[in-house]
């Protein structure tokens, strides 16, 4: 993956420039085995702290031992412009401004960074080493600095993004599955109580009155398909339901059942989502009127109010739920909610009960 990768580079980088500064002890050999040696140990000592901070730097965290690590790296860094003729901090004070900048608050660090550049400048112009380079080691400090900075940021911005393309890949699945749930709850709900509501009716007219039954076995028949294109639909995540459609199916469906039922809705041009939502609404109030309650009238309304479209589902038989049920109101309160609207269900004061929902216009 490209985190795995961009972090393997930056981790063969660093290991690079930490194994690489070692090197320059060498020189001090040419001026005695104490003096090379004290420059070996310190050398060495700067890119392991070097190499432990950075490894951690780029899994975003800190060292274990973190803050003797960096702590380590400043004595290592500095301890030999004491020790060692001409000093040494200024070959390995870029490493340690990464380290400060990646492991400390970048406030903290900027300002710790610009205080190694005053001190190299100072030490390489007034020092008894003087040179026309000066001004070459002081910004070595900040851009090595900000280089090893910008490397660890990136392959940190590099698995973040990689996360996050895998949590929007999650959550795009989970909506996806929420969606066919949601729909096929409320769309197969209301087929599959026709179907079960025609089923026992054409069993008990069979006998009595083979036409009706046959009527009604035709109508479950009808029904049945409707349910199978349904599922289609659900699969290929097409769903453009109309009001007045599904208040005209609702109806003949009650009527059917034996609940009378009448239908008033005012005449407004409705936004694609918020017409969804009430023909959504229309659908699962209705299959619950005949799934859960003992009506014998059902009322389907809308009407005007402001910048709102509101729907009510009537009925004069409150409902039996039993317990645990609710994921057909649920999914119309989501629907609602993303048509800028409410959804709410509530019994009345003459034993009925009345599903209420609003949508933005």
């Amino acid at each position: 993956m490209a985190a795995s990768s961009a972090r393997r580079s930056a981790s063969a980088l660093i290991t690079v420039m930490s194994c690489a500064y070692p090197l320059v002890a060498l020189v001090y050999f040419l001026q005695g085995p104490f003096y090379g040696t004290l420059a070996a140990v310190a050398l060495l000592t700067v890119a392991a702290t070097h190499y432990v901070n950075m490894r951690a730097g780029l899994r975003g965290t800190r060292p274990a031992r973190f803050p003797a690590t960096v702590a380590l790296q400043v004595v290592a860094t500095y301890l030999p412009d004491f020790l060692l003729p001409g000093g040494m901090s200024a070959l390995s004070a870029p490493l340690l401004a990464g380290t400060l900048l990646v492991l400390l608050p970048l406030g903290w660090g900027g300002a710790l960074v610009g205080l190694m550049m005053l001190y190299e400048g100072s030490a390489l112009w007034f020092g008894p080493a003087a040179s026309h380079v000066t001004f070459f080691y002081v910004l070595t400090v900040p851009a090595t600095g900000a280089m090893i900075y910008a490397l660890v940021r990136f392959v940190r911005v590099t698995e973040e993004l990689e996360q996050a393309r895998a949590d929007l890949a999650e959550a795009a699945v989970l909506k996806e599955r929420l969606r066919i749930s949601r729909d096929l709850h409320d769309g197969l709900g209301r087929s599959l109580t026709a179907i079960a509501l025609k089923g026992d009716l054409a069993g008990r007219l069979i006998e009595r009155d083979p036409g009706a039954a046959r009527t009604e076995v035709t109508e479950l028949v009808r029904v049945a398909r409707d349910a199978a294109q349904d599922v289609r639909q659900v699969a290929r995540g097409y769903r453009e339901l109309s009001l007045t459609g599904e208040v005209n199916r609702a109806v003949a469906l009650l009527e059917s059942s034996g609940v009378g039922a009448q239908a008033h809705l005012t005449d407004v041009l409705l936004p694609r989502r918020s017409e969804e939502a009430l023909a959504w609404a229309v659908r699962e109030g209705v299959t619950n009127v005949l799934r859960h309650s003992r009506a014998t009238t059902c009322t389907i309304t809308t009407s005007l109010h402001g910048g709102a479209v509101r729907l009510e589902v009537a009925n004069d038989g409150a409902p039996d739920v039993p317990a645990g049920a609710g994921g057909g109101l649920t999914g119309l309160a989501e629907r609602a909610a993303q048509a800028g609207g409410t959804c709410a269900g509530a019994p009345t004061g003459e034993g009925g009960f009345v599903l209420a929902v609003e949508v933005a216009t």
